[in-house]
């Protein structure tokens, strides 16, 4: 259980990330804030409280491993990697510009701390697979999070790759959808809907877990029940908010991929509690 200080560190935490992602969206002039701030919740309790990881070593082979399936949410990661320490945080403002080393998708030859490349959605869980395959054939202990978004789950490789990671029986893997229901072009209702998402994937053996996906305290109990879950890999529905804490960007699809503007960035930051 978290206490009450480590949840107020946990809410600083990606209340700063949050302006991060705000920032160097604003900069770049380009990138995708919905995704990314829907995704902080979850990102801050990784990585700042669950996650065996060490900047100083960011290649440490029994290091817990953490794969950004939907890659075009890449300013969330950047945003708890630069918070983290693996990088300075002045680099954060130079997103998708020539030469720099946090580009538009994760790349884990040019960013500290990226443990896969990833953009093309559909393939995250697959990678997550290996990884938690590898694990436990070479007998070692650390675990592996996959993030997926919800519009991904359209793709057709993801349900090959569920498959899967119940085969090998992969209870040390954990997989979360960010399911704030909308997609670029619209909701996921509209564009291809999943219909039951939690049915499906207990359809194809997975411990299932639905919680609030900005409450730390729900990520927190959920975590420790996929640790106990055996025999099985779990899927954490996260019931998001797409936006979430900018007032004018939150449940709207035009935000998946649209940068703000200086006067809108302001905004943002000003609700934050940011002054610039």
């Amino acid at each position: 259980m978290l206490t009450q200080e480590q949840l107020q560190e946990l809410t600083e935490k990606a209340r700063q990330m949050r302006g991060h992602i705000i920032r160097m969206l604003a900069a770049a002039k380009s990138g995708h804030p919905g995704g990314s701030l829907s995704s902080v919740e979850l990102l801050a309790y990784l990585y700042f409280h669950k996650m065996n990881i060490d900047p100083d070593h960011p290649k440490m082979p029994d290091r817990d491993r953490f794969v950004l399936s939907k890659g075009h949410a890449a300013p969330v990661l950047y945003a708890a990697l630069a918070e983290r320490g693996y990088f300075d945080k002045s680099h954060l403002t130079s997103l998708r510009k020539f030469k720099s080393i946090i580009q538009g998708h994760p790349d884990m030859k040019r960013t500290p701390g990226v443990d896969i490349s990833s953009g093309s959605l559909g393939q995250g869980l697959s990678v997550g697979n290996g990884m938690a395959l590898a694990a436990k054939l070479d007998k070692k202990n650390y675990r592996v999070y996959v993030l997926m978004g919800d519009g991904e789950l359209e793709e057709g490789q993801v349900w090959e790759a569920a498959m899967t990671s119940v085969h090998y029986k992969l209870d040390n893997l954990t997989a979360f959808v960010d399911y704030n229901h909308l997609q670029i072009d619209g909701t996921i209702e509209e564009v291809k809907s999943l219909y039951d998402v939690p049915g499906r994937f207990r359809a194809f053996g997975w411990h299932v877990i639905e919680i609030d996906g900005h409450s730390f305290e729900a990520l927190d109990k959920a975590v420790a029940e996929a640790e106990a879950t055996k025999g099985r890999p779990t899927m954490v529905i996260l019931n998001t908010c797409k936006g979430k804490g900018c007032s004018f960007m939150e449940n709207q699809a035009g935000w998946h991929g649209m940068a703000p503007k200086p006067e809108e960035a302001a905004l943002a930051l000003k609700e934050l509690g940011f002054d610039a």
